[in-house]
C-alpha cells in the first residue's frame, strides 16, 4: 500500500476528531465544515509528504492548524460568534438552557486569541498530552502550560467563577 491509499485510508476515522478540532478553531460550524474540506484536501494532494513512520492525526491536525492560521490572515478579521437562529427559538424556555449553556462557551472560546484556542482544542477537546500539542504546534511544553492556563483563567472569567 502506498502512502496516497494508507492517507486516504487512514483519513476516515480521524473525521470526526478533525470536526471538533475544526469546531474548535473557528467557532462557527460553515467555518468548520469549510476548514475540514480544506485539510481534506490538502492532505489528499500531500499525501506523498506523509512519512509513514509518522503520526497521521498529527500530520492532519498541523495542516489544519496552518490552514486556519491562513484562512485567519486571508480574511483579515478577528472572530465572531453571531448566534444561530435556532438559539432563539427558545429564548425563554427553560428546556434549553443546554444549548444555552454551549451558545455562552463558544462566544467565550471565540473571544481567546488564536493560539490559546489551538491549545484548548488540542489538549481540553481532544485530550492530547501538553507534550503532543507542543510537538504539533512546535513550541516548549512550557508555552503549552501558559497558554492553557490563560485560556482557562479568560474562559473561568467570561464564563463566571461557578463554570
Amino acid at each position: 500500500m502506498n502512502s496516497s491509499d494508507a492517507v486516504r485510508e487512514g483519513l476516515i476515522p480521524l473525521l470526526p476528531r478533525l470536526r471538533r478540532l475544526a469546531r474548535a478553531l473557528a467557532g462557527q460550524v460553515a467555518d468548520a465544515d469549510d476548514l475540514v474540506q480544506t485539510v481534506l484536501e490538502r492532505a489528499l494532494a500531500r499525501a506523498a509528504q506523509w512519512r509513514p513512520d509518522a503520526a497521521l492525526d498529527k500530520w492532519v491536525f498541523a495542516i489544519a492548524r496552518n490552514a486556519w492560521r491562513d484562512e485567519l490572515r486571508a480574511r483579515g478579521r478577528s472572530q465572531h460568534l453571531f448566534a444561530p437562529e435556532e438559539a432563539g427559538q427558545a429564548a425563554a424556555d427553560a428546556a434549553s438552557a443546554q444549548p444555552a449553556h454551549q451558545l455562552e462557551l463558544a462566544m467565550a472560546l471565540a473571544t481567546l486569541p488564536p493560539d490559546h484556542r489551538e491549545v484548548v482544542a488540542l489538549v481540553l477537546v481532544e485530550g492530547m498530552s501538553y507534550g503532543e500539542a507542543a510537538e504539533l504546534l512546535e513550541v516548549p511544553v512550557g508555552t503549552v502550560t501558559s497558554r492553557l492556563a490563560r485560556a482557562r483563567a479568560s474562559l473561568q472569567a467570561h464564563l463566571g467563577k461557578d463554570a
